[in-house]
């Protein structure tokens, strides 16, 4: 198979996202937090600011779309379709480089945020921030994806609906960020049992 070139949005978000940017964003100060008071209310802050940049995704994917956003994974259960803006490097709470939503019949609904990484941050992105992961694999056009530790396995169309090959990536530490639906698991956590409702689409 013709080598083809690694999607950008996936590797050159990760190599943007365990740079400096980490560290924080231009005009942004970080301060330090001593206690798990003050980190709750800097991360509640982020979450904000996030919401507040995003709220124009909330319901209308079309728009996210139209900003550059394509689907990368179809529904993963108890997690969602994944779409991902390969333009988003860097780590900017107002600026995510992949949007989670949920589907209900014909509508969409923004629930998460996610960034991913080559290797877990030395520094958290997010006060408390915790990781899951994410197995090297090749993505097609239409969001099915097949697990393969390199893209020379990688099959021209998806064995499951033969839509074009997209991108494969190497194995990826992943950051959930549920900012607009609620997870009893924890804001980091990958999965959502409140999702199940949105599984079957």
């Amino acid at each position: 198979m013709k080598r083809l070139v690694v999607l950008g949005a996936v590797l050159a978000i990760a190599a943007a996202c365990a740079g400096p940017a980490l560290a924080g964003r231009p005009g942004h100060q970080h301060p330090m937090s001593t206690t798990a008071g003050g980190a709750s209310q800097k991360l509640a802050a982020e979450l904000a600011l996030g919401r507040l940049a995003t709220a124009k995704y909330a319901t209308d994917l079309g728009r996210a779309k139209k900003d550059g956003y394509s689907v990368l994974t179809q529904m993963i259960p108890d997690m969602g379709w994944h779409f991902v803006n390969p333009k988003v490097t860097g780590f900017d709470i107002r600026r995510p480089p992949i949007l989670v939503y949920g589907k209900h019949g014909s509508t969409w609904q923004l629930v998460a945020f996610e960034w991913v990484f080559p290797t877990k941050p030395k520094t958290p992105p997010l006060p408390g921030a915790s990781y899951g992961s994410f197995g090297a694999a090749c993505h097609y056009k239409d969001g099915t994806f097949e697990f393969h530790a390199s893209q020379d396995e990688c099959a021209p169309t998806s064995p499951k609906t033969g839509a074009a090959f997209g991108s494969w990536h190497p194995d990826l530490v992943t950051m959930h960020v549920w900012a607009w639906y609620p997870n009893p698991a924890g804001v980091f956590s990958g999965m959502n049992p409140l999702m199940h409702p949105f599984n079957r689409g």
